[in-house]
């Protein structure tokens, strides 16, 4: 499995399992689709979020060391740091003997939830772009 692969399997599983965390799935009746009701199951959605993010920052921490920051390019390499900080804050946050105000809580809940919908953005770009080039006639290009 080449790398870009393990890329997107982290982030399709970190979106899934992200908006699990919120009870989308039950209040919209998804999760009683036959095959969704593990989306209603917030221990298990969790922890598979933690097992996909602890892919994404295998795979981060291998991009870096193989080809250095440029390979990721700056804005993505900037939108997964907010993300990836962010995201260990609310690890913080979910441990027994940790407390944040309330403010805090909130501004990086919706930080590390605009840094994600910001990447899934990113990547739609990216591909309507690509799709836009290989169209276009070769003396365009």
């Amino acid at each position: 499995m080449n790398s870009a692969w393990i890329y997107r399997i982290a982030m399709a599983v970190l979106a899934v399992s992200g908006v699990a965390q919120m009870p989308v799935f039950k209040r919209y009746g998804i999760a009683s689709i036959p095959g969704f009701g593990w989306t209603a199951d917030y221990f298990f959605t969790h922890r598979l979020h933690y097992a996909a993010a602890a892919l994404l920052l295998f795979w981060l921490a291998r991009r870096l060391m193989t080809g250095g920051p440029a390979a990721l390019g700056r804005a993505r390499l900037w939108l997964l740091g907010v993300l990836v900080l962010t995201g260990a804050v609310r690890v913080l946050k979910n441990l027994p003997d940790v407390d944040f105000s309330p403010l805090t809580v909130m501004l990086v809940d919706w930080t590390h939830l605009a840094a994600a919908m910001a990447i899934g953005l990113a990547a739609l770009l990216m591909l309507a772009r690509r799709r836009a080039d290989a169209r276009a006639p070769i003396n365009r290009r």
